[in-house]
Formats: C-alpha cells, structure tokens, sequence
C-alpha cells in the first residue's frame, strides 16, 4: 500500500482505529445505560383506592393542558403541549392496587437531551405531587 510505508505505520493506524472503536463503544454504553435508567418508571405508594388516584391525573392532565394519547382503567399515557420544533412529551402513568407508576418520555422526534429530560422529570414530579395530594 502506498500509505504503509512501514509496520510502525501500520502498528499506528491499528492502534488509532482501536482506540476510536473503544471510545465510541464506551460513550455509546454510558448513554445507553443513562437511558434505560431514566425510561423505567418511578413507583409511588397511595393509600388510597385506584380510582381516587386515577381522578387526579386526569384533573392534572386537563388543567395542565395534555392531550390523553390512550387510557384504560389501569393506565393513562398524555402528551405535553409541544413546541415549534417538537411534539413534547409523553407522560406515562400505571395505576395498580397501593401503587402508580410514572414514567415520562422525552419526545421520540428530538431524542436524547438533557432539557428534555429535565422537563421530564418536572412533569414526573407533577404526577408525583397530584397522586399524593389525594392520598
């Protein structure tokens, strides 16, 4: 080859593309796991029946001005208003016996962002705060 002029060289070119293979792997491992952790959902004790608590989402999701994507009698999935540049988020909500689950999902068209994720959070924290409210 006309680029190896020796095997230092092509030791060199070896090394280096190694190297980019390992850090890549590495970078893409740590976002996959940052990821999974923030996609499970969040679980929260009630005291008080389903229904109760299945009434204060919807309360929230009205006043706060979500869209109700799917409900069924154990779960409720919203969208949050969007933006000019994005659709907004989906917010996640299981209710089970003494439990709600929550989970909040950034919007599948931005991907991986920490704003986004902060509002996430932010809107976990609401469904958090109304579930508890009524417990």
């Amino acid at each position: 080859s006309l680029v190896l002029v020796s095997v230092r060289d092509a030791l060199a070119i070896t090394a280096a593309g190694l190297f980019g293979l390992l850090a890549t792997g590495a970078a893409g491992a740590v976002i996959y796991r940052m990821q999974r952790r923030w996609l499970r959902y969040s679980s929260v004790s009630i005291s008080t029946d389903r229904e109760t608590a299945y009434g204060a989402v919807r309360r929230l999701a009205a006043d706060a001005g979500w869209t109700i994507v799917r409900q069924s009698a154990t779960a409720l999935e919203a969208r949050t208003p969007g933006n000019l540049f994005a659709e907004g988020e989906r917010v996640c909500v299981e209710f089970r016996d003494h439990q709600v689950l929550i989970a909040s999902i950034c919007d599948p068209n931005v991907g991986f962002s920490l704003v986004g994720h902060r509002r996430c959070l932010q809107h976990s924290e609401k469904v958090r705060r109304a579930v508890l409210a009524y417990s």
